[in-house]
């Protein structure tokens, strides 16, 4: 099916000279043109390619490079000693320095060469692809146009063969090939369109999007450790309300997160949604001002329509409160985690985050200094600020919070005035004092009397 499809595909290879793009040497890693430079000066094919071409196009500034090379894994594991061979489904050469990975692959072929290296499952699903071949069967096998662009280090010219480097001009993300084989081979190519066109405000050109709606579902297919990779890409790139926004337009929102898609749709007044898309631009913001954002914080926000609907079910069903809390929290973790392998360090603190929530409306000195140290208290209180976007209930609760943090000793002086006004002639009647442990064999009298009573005896 892949090859019927992609062998069709006419290329026709336009040079784009150094005049007349913006790519630069000065925009790409120093490790990257090594690579570059040692497989070329090895006799090699070498091209930076993908989304560091693309974002520097667009006047972005990539991370992450990545380099295409006719050299095959093995011969470039020779050239470099700090190189590893990873993958079974994509064969990859890693060359690493220190913390930075370039990315090496080499040039697949649109055709099954009958060697075994190439499967498809019956939905059309590529679960292995090890057939190498041509810059030009490479470039067709890339998923979107704006990705198939080549830069290369010998006249430091671009090298489009499927008319990447026109849709990058016009802001167009278009699918290489037809849109529905490329899906079904990998239904996560369509969290990825929506990902980039997010990313750089680019439109989902309109046959790339025509059949997203419909083949969402193929999304369960996917691995959940790799769809738990894709959502934080989507998340915590600096994009998260655009790409939110962009999964409920496509309708993947309900493939992806299926019990927050039921709650937010059947939330009339909106609340859940605007608490939503303002804790995602409050993680945008952070993002862009270079500061963490947990997984566990952010999960908690999306799942948190989820978890509301879940209690609320459970609570219209004579369950105990606290009880109901912490059956949903499990609830919405189980059945999330069959779609995305959220990992149980993130998932226990975000079912903190929700339980710590009802806690907040206590006002006993001893609790509130209890619940200050409590390790999650930071995220916790974050998120109870959240909540105030979706109603100015929890203002009075957030304002308490906010002065307990600031000044802890003044809580307890108030509690404790509080205490005083409430005993007997200016507050000097004394506390019960506590029962003595009944000793093993002693008479129960003996054991219950007073210590005073004890000794005179």
């Amino acid at each position: 099916m892949q090859s019927d499809n992609l062998s069709s595909i006419q290329t026709s290879l336009r040079v784009i000279p150094r005049d007349q793009h913006n790519v630069s040497r000065k925009e790409i890693s120093p490790n990257a043109l090594r690579v570059l430079y040692r497989l070329r000066d090895s006799g090699f094919g070498a091209y930076l390619v993908g989304g560091a071409v693309r974002d520097i196009l667009v006047g972005g500034h990539p991370k992450d490079f990545d380099v295409a090379t006719d050299a095959t894994p093995e011969q470039v594991k020779g050239l470099f000693r700090n190189c590893r061979l990873i993958g079974r489904r994509f064969r990859l050469a890693h060359v690493v320095y220190g913390r930075e990975i370039i990315e090496v692959a080499t040039f697949r072929a649109n055709i099954d060469d009958g060697s075994g290296d190439r499967e498809t499952d019956t939905g059309g699903r590529l679960v292995r692809d090890n057939v190498y071949g041509s810059i030009e069967d490479d470039a067709v096998r890339r998923d979107f146009t704006a990705n198939a662009l080549y830069y290369a280090v010998e006249d430091f010219s671009v090298r489009d063969y499927v008319g990447g480097f026109e849709d990058v001009q016009n802001r167009l993300m278009r699918l290489i090939g037809d849109p529905v084989t490329r899906y079904r081979e990998d239904p996560v190519r369509m969290l990825r369109a929506v990902r980039l066109a997010a990313k750089l405000d680019f439109e989902i050109e309109a046959a790339t999007a025509a059949p997203i709606p419909q083949l969402a579902p193929l999304l369960a297919e996917a691995a959940p450790a790799r769809l738990f990779e894709e959502c934080l890409k989507l998340f915590l790139s600096g994009h998260a309300v655009q790409s939110f926004l962009g999964l409920e337009r496509y309708g993947l929102l309900g493939a992806l997160l299926p019990e927050s898609a039921k709650a937010l749709k059947s939330n009339r007044s909106g609340a859940l949604r605007r608490m939503l898309l303002e804790g995602l631009k409050g993680t945008d913001t952070r993002v862009a001002n270079d500061e963490p954002v947990s997984p566990a914080f952010l999960f908690a926000l999306l799942l948190w329509p989820a978890y509301c609907r879940e209690l609320m079910s459970l609570q219209a069903q004579g369950t105990h409160t606290v009880e109901a809390q912490r059956r949903a929290a499990d609830r919405v973790t189980l059945h999330q985690l069959s779609m995305i392998a959220l990992p149980r360090r993130f998932s226990l603190p975000m079912q903190e985050i929700w339980l710590l929530q009802s806690r907040f409306q206590q006002r006993q000195r001893k609790r509130v200094m209890r619940l200050l140290s409590h390790p999650r208290f930071r995220a916790a209180f974050d998120f109870l600020c959240l909540r105030t976007a979706a109603s100015e209930e929890h203002m009075a609760d957030v304002e308490f919070w906010f002065e307990a943090q600031q000044h802890p000793d003044a809580i307890a002086h108030q509690e404790a005035n509080a205490h005083s006004e409430d005993g007997e002639e200016g507050g000097d009647e004394r506390a019960p004092r506590k029962r003595r442990r009944r000793r093993r064999g002693a008479p129960v009298a003996e054991a219950e009397a007073p210590p005073t009573q004890l000794k005179n005896e």
